[in-house]
Parts: structure tokens; sequence; C-alpha cells
């Protein structure tokens, strides 16, 4: 037996459909600007780069489920919206061709990538990390994972979004500037990809603010439903 000095946090893990065994979550990677009016109406070019997809990362234990409830988070005034859809890895890839990324692909889900956007673009106007608008505890929303065994991987379909029944973004799959199968090849190229990561492809446009009491319902087609509901901050315990 090992012993730890302090006891080890029970590893995020997510329902599968189809299944009564959780898919454990490794590492949390998410590519920006893969849709180009979203990169547009962020004030990118909206172009495809030559160097590949842009990318940051979340922690794992920003994983919250589709249907939580999960505060208003701290230190943000501006809170925004962004439905992605999310790949789940199910084996190793490393330098990997398309066809090896493909095959490493155990599954896929909605994703609700949420963001401090006030704290992010202060960030960015100083040229530092996004790390406080990105990666915040339930910050990484995501619905069951859907084996591709059971379904397809989509490579087009509506992505949508509702807040308070209101529509606020939608697209289709189809308007992905990178392919699934290109961004985990080239993602490989940088780690050693492994099962358990979850991979957030990008947004369609219309990301925006939400506030405390807020509905998110998200939909991709061929992949599912995910829900989200804005509570109250947390009170200081000072």
């Amino acid at each position: 037996m090992v012993a730890y000095v302090i006891s080890p946090p029970v590893a995020p893990a997510l329902p599968v459909r189809g299944s009564a065994a959780l898919f454990p979550v490794r590492r949390i990677f998410c590519v920006g600007r893969n849709y180009a009016a979203h990169a547009r109406e962020r004030g990118a070019s909206g172009e495809k780069t030559a160097g590949g997809p842009m990318y940051f990362t979340k922690s794992a234990h920003a994983l919250a489920q589709s249907g939580s409830i999960q505060p208003y988070p701290p230190g943000t005034h501006n809170y925004h919206h962004e439905i992605e859809l999310v790949v789940a890895l199910g084996s190793p890839v490393f330098h990997g061709t398309l066809a090896a990324a493909s095959a490493a692909i155990y599954g896929c889900a909605c994703g609700l990538d949420m963001t401090r956007r006030d704290l992010q673009d202060a960030a960015k106007a100083k040229g530092h990390p996004w790390d406080l608008g990105k990666d915040c505890e339930g910050g990484a929303v995501v619905s069951e994972i859907v084996p591709i065994a059971l379904a397809a991987l989509p490579t087009q379909g509506e992505i949508s979004l509702r807040v308070n029944g209101e529509v606020r973004q939608q697209g289709d799959l189809a308007d992905m500037m990178w392919s699934v199968p290109e961004i985990v090849a080239n993602l490989s190229r940088y780690y050693h990809l492994q099962a358990g990561d979850l991979i957030f492809t990008g947004t369609p446009e219309g990301v925006g603010p939400v506030k405390i009491g807020d509905r998110l319902e998200g939909r991709i087609a061929g992949v599912g439903t995910i829900e989200l509901d804005i509570g109250p901050a947390e009170q200081s315990e000072a």
C-alpha cells in the first residue's frame, strides 16, 4: 500500500451513454478560434494559419457535468458561454497521422467552455497567459460521452446554444477550420496524448455573458444536449 501525506484527489469522470462505467478525465485541451466568424468577433482575422490550431488548457478539476448548477465564479463581472464539440480519446497517440488520430478517438460530447472574459481580455492586453480567464472551477462543462461505437463522429450538423430559451449561438460543425482528426494529429506533435484526454474543438460566433439565474441549453446534432444553471456566487468565509 502506498501512503500519502494527504488524501489523493478523486479522478474527475463523466458518464458514458449505454454504459454503467465512467470515463475518467486525464487532461483538458481546448482549441481557440476554430470558427472563422467567432475569430472575427474576437478581433482576429478568421484565417486558417499555417502553424496549426491555437491551444490552451483547463484543469481536469474544472470539469462539471451537464445538468449541474455551478456558482457564478469569483473575480469576474463578465462570464461568457461557448458551446463546443468535445472529443474524448480512448488510446494513446504521439506524432500521429490523420488515420492514427481518428483511431484514438473513443467518443464525443457536448461541452461548454465557460470563460471569465474580463480576466482573459486583461491578460491578453498585457501579453500574459489566459489561465485566470479560462481555467476556472466548473468552467469545463461536459455532457455524457457518446462512444463512436454508438454514433459516428459528426463532421457536419447544427451546434447551438440557448440562454433562457433565446438562441445565442448557432452554427454548423462543417464550419470548423480545423477538423477533429487534424486537431488530434497536430496536438500529438506537442504531447503524448493519452486515453482520458478531452479536447474542446472551438465555438461558433455569438458568445456572450451570462448572469446568476440563467439557464443554458445546448445541442449538437448527432451528439446530444447539454444543460447548465448559473447559481449564486459563493460567499467568502472571511
